[in-house]
């Protein structure tokens, strides 16, 4: 984050976690408070702005990856508060300290929305996956595993976005639609 002072701040805690592993925790937290808040609006972004043919099922999809997402900001501002830090979430500051790229304003098309939310997911993955590493590192198995329940999800909707991607790729990597076996033509 641009501070990282401000962002690893704490206030006086009976946590038994020494005070510098909780200056860093929490400075992981809440750069991962930053990413989940742009994550979720970014979702909602392709929500709203979604069209074509997949427009109902996308749209639907969508709203409920952002409504998850919702959850996760709320669950990760909370740890950084019990373990006596200070949660940076105002959408001013998730814009400017997160990691994912800016969301491309110029799409409509179903497909394109769900290349650029995969592309999203898998940066946000792969950060969650280091914050687990770190953090049981620093010694806090909690919100090592507050990370654990956020990677399932993640990698699970990361799934759920490429299947929608995964057919055309496929055919464009054997060079035509009759070398992707569907369940209609498997024996």
């Amino acid at each position: 984050m641009s501070d990282n002072k401000q962002t690893s701040r704490l206030y006086p805690s009976r946590i038994d976690i020494p005070a510098e592993a909780r200056s860093q925790i929490v400075a992981i937290l809440n750069q991962t408070l930053a990413a989940t808040l742009d994550l979720k609006t970014q979702t909602k972004q392709a929500h709203w702005n979604v069209k074509g043919t997949d427009f109902y099922q996308l749209h639907e999809l969508f709203d409920e990856i952002a409504g998850e997402l919702e959850e996760y900001v709320d669950m990760v501002a909370e740890r950084v508060t019990a373990l006596g830090g200070y949660a940076f979430g105002t959408a001013r500051l998730a814009a400017s300290n997160s990691i994912l790229p800016e969301y491309p304003l110029d799409i409509l098309d179903g497909k394109d929305h769900v290349t650029a939310l995969a592309d999203r997911f898998a940066s946000y993955a792969k950060h969650i996956r280091e914050a687990i590493a770190k953090t049981d590192d620093l010694g806090d198995a909690d919100t090592a595993d507050l990370y654990t329940e956020i990677s399932r999800t993640i990698d699970k909707r990361l799934w759920f976005l490429e299947a929608h991607l995964q057919v055309a790729a496929i055919k464009a990597e054997n060079g035509s639609a009759a070398a992707v076996k569907t369940p209609a033509t498997v024996r």
